[in-house]
This record gives structure tokens, sequence and C-alpha cells, in this order.
């Protein structure tokens, strides 16, 4: 990951109801059997090649941790959701953050992650962590239980999107909001184009309701809540890029 603004990568996002897209139906037998009633993602994923994109003491010197969770409005007594949480940067941060009357979960979908995870968890004495173990399209959350959940750099690296937002939906509180970190760029390049950002999550029925850009932590942060309704898988409508002749790097 590299330090940068947020750049317009001069793609037009358009929206493709599932009837004109046979080319985008679950159909193939490389997908999870539990994400086939949903769209595929019409993108690249990035492929996992590391739990950290840099060291904790390099993240604690630009005050990463600290500034996502103030734009993220996270504050003591929260019940949040790290997803994604690798080695544990942003669990314990938020454990602290969130205190004794808080609550924390660290979800990762690599059962070795996890695992380390759990042993950070126990040497540090964080009773407010719990670790959950999630699958490509199913974050395993209980529903109706966070405040906040957190994707930091990690989104492109999501196979099922649609199935796994779908699935994230109800793990929200009312007012609850779901806070992603990333690069303004294609996700081969480990990062989501902030459009096809929005688009995915609003075809499962969220709503951005802000985004700024976030050099400290790289990219992005964009804030999504509830938008009222939550279609079923068959009638979620794909997102695809369609690539222009502007420049990729206009401000």
């Amino acid at each position: 990951m590299r330090h940068g603004a947020v750049r317009t990568l001069g793609m037009a996002l358009l929206l493709l109801a599932p009837a004109a897209c046979d080319s985008l139906a679950p159909r193939a037998s490389d997908r999870p059997e539990t994400a086939r009633d949903f769209p595929r993602a019409d993108r690249p994923v990035a492929p996992i090649i590391s739990t950290r994109w840099s060291t904790e003491e390099a993240r604690d010197r630009v005050n990463e941790a600290e500034d996502i969770m103030d734009r993220a409005g996270i504050r003591p007594g929260m019940t949040v959701a790290d997803i994604g949480a690798g080695e544990g940067y942003y669990t314990v941060r938020l454990a602290r953050r969130v205190g004794p009357e808080g609550r924390v979960l660290g979800q990762d979908i690599i059962a070795e992650v996890i695992d380390q995870l759990g042993r950070r968890v126990t040497r540090g004495n964080w009773e407010n962590v719990s670790v959950k173990l999630g699958t490509p399209d199913d974050p395993k959350l209980p529903d109706a239980s966070f405040d906040r959940v957190l994707m930091v750099h990690m989104y492109h690296e999501i196979a099922e999107p649609y199935a796994f937002l779908w699935r994230l939906y109800p793990a929200l509180k009312q007012g609850g909001e779901v806070i992603v970190v990333d690069m303004d760029r294609p996700t081969a390049q480990h990062g989501t184009p902030l459009a096809l950002l929005r688009c995915e999550f609003e075809a499962v029925g969220f709503k951005l309701i802000g985004s700024e850009a976030h050099t400290a932590a790289g990219g992005y942060l964009a804030r999504f809540s509830l938008g009222g309704t939550r279609p079923a898988p068959d009638e979620i409508a794909p997102c695809r890029l369609a690539r222009t002749n502007r420049s990729a790097t206009a401000d």
C-alpha cells in the first residue's frame, strides 16, 4: 500500500438488471455453493498476499488507527467488528477505545490468522475481544449487534461482494455504520474505485452517507448505513465497470 490522495479513475458505472446480464449469472462450479444465488462480481479480485501492509510502528507514527477511529465516531461502550482483522492492528486498538463496557469482534477468513489473533488477544488479556472465522461469502456476524463495522484495506480481496454484503447487512444495529478504507484504484491493484464500492454496497441495500480522502491510511474513507430495503439475492442488480477514454489520473 502507498499513501496518496483520492484520484478519479475515469470509469463509468452501469447498473445491469439480472435479467439483462446472463454473463454474470452465478453458475460456475468454482464459486462456493452458498454464493451461487447471488450475482458474480464483474471485476478482478485481489489475492490475499499478506496479513499486513506496513508495520504497526509505521502506522502508529502517522496516527492511522486513532484518526480512523475518530472519523468513524467510535466511542467507549460501542460494539465494533474488525473485518479482515489479520494480526489485529485495529482489533486491539479498537478494544482500548471502546473500553471495558464495549466489545470488539476480530474476524478473518484464514484459520491460521484467527489462531494467531486469538493468541494475541489472550496474551494481552483483552477481555472485551472475541475472534471469529468467516468465509469469503459470509462474515458470520450476529444480527443487530454492531455500532460500527470496519473494513480496512481488505474490501478488494472479497471474492463474493454481493453475498458477503447481503449477509453483513443484518449485523448492523439501527444507526450503525460500515466504515471502508481503501485505495481509489482498480481491484487488481489492491484497491477499490470509490464509484464501484458505492455501487456494490447500494446494490444490496446500503446507503453511502459520506466519503473523504484519507492520506494517513491511504486512499479514502467511506461510510455506509442501512438503506431501508435489502433485496432478495436474485433481485440484486450487479455493477459493471465500463472504461472510458478519460485520464485515470485526473484530479
